[in-house]
């Protein structure tokens, strides 16, 4: 059994944060350890919203009642997510470090959920620096959507060659993995979007229709993150699992997301479409960048 600590938001309503990461993890037969950074009633994207950041403490003694347990050798990977705040970001740096000292081949997955292009940076400011100086050098696979990926590169992103070359200057402070998500760029073919993986092995991306849903429901890119580290995590954590990793997970996303808007919903469906996750109807190839 596969075990991951996955740090991130979470709401009571809908599915963003840990109420879109962990059910997908379990249905790939992952058990999941969620630990809140935020505790809303809803996404705020609704216009109004109640609940609270969780203090950095707040996470910290969480961290450490499974400590007492003696259970952080048995972690695969650490997931983080939307932070809240930079102390909250140290707080999960922090376990992050730990469970790799105790276990050399747990991997840790930062998605560095910072902004989008439409909304621009909707976290304090503090947060893009501490992905860029602490949790960049720490993290094995990081996932940042395209807004993200010029905020941490400190680059215009406007062709191919240049989100390859982005995602290596990533990659030049530490992390081994950069997946990029909700990816457009000028050779982008209308009608579509991209998601795309780069190591320094190579660069592969997927093509998959843009599903055009008003509104656009929050929380895809928070159940990729999880289902690409998932994929990894079966496969063994190989470098050589990346493409079908980013194949499966992108397969996966577009199934919800697609019957999400045949049934008109706001929210993404993945417990209606959770049979979806294993079987997705469509497969979109992984292509191989020169």
């Amino acid at each position: 059994m596969l075990h991951v600590l996955s740090i991130q938001s979470h709401v009571a309503y809908g599915h963003v944060g840990n109420a879109a990461a962990v059910y997908p993890l379990q249905r790939l037969g992952i058990e999941v350890w969620p630990v809140m950074t935020v505790q809303f009633s809803n996404h705020p994207g609704y216009g109004d919203f109640r609940g609270r950041v969780l203090p950095a403490a707040h996470i910290a003694e969480v961290i450490d009642g499974l400590a007492a347990l003696g259970v952080l050798q048995r972690c695969d990977a650490v997931l983080t997510g939307y932070l809240g705040e930079a102390g909250s970001g140290e707080a999960a740096l922090s376990v992050a470090l730990r469970v790799k000292a105790a276990n050399a081949r747990a991997i840790y997955l930062c998605d560095p959920v910072m902004g989008d292009a439409e909304s621009g940076l909707f976290v304090s400011e503090d947060i893009p620096a501490f992905m860029r100086e602490r949790a960049l050098p720490a993290a094995d696979v990081v996932t940042p959507n395209m807004f993200e990926l010029e905020t941490l590169a400190g680059m215009r992103v406007t062709t191919i060659e240049d989100t390859v070359a982005a995602a290596l200057r990533l990659i030049s402070t530490g992390p081994g993995v950069v997946l990029v998500t909700s990816l457009k760029h000028g050779n982008t073919r209308p009608g579509t979007v991209e998601v795309m993986a780069v190591t320094t092995a190579g660069a592969w991306r997927v093509v998959t229709p843009f599903l055009q849903l008003e509104p656009m429901p929050n929380g895809a890119g928070d159940a990729l993150a999880a289902l690409f580290l998932g994929y990894l995590l079966k496969a063994g954590n190989a470098i050589d699992a990346v493409p079908r990793a980013l194949e499966s997970s992108v397969a996966a996303v577009f199934a919800i997301l697609e019957q999400t808007g045949e049934a008109g919903e706001r929210e993404l469906q993945l417990v209606a479409g959770g049979d979806a996750i294993l079987s997705p109807s469509r497969h979109f190839a992984a292509e191989a960048l020169d």
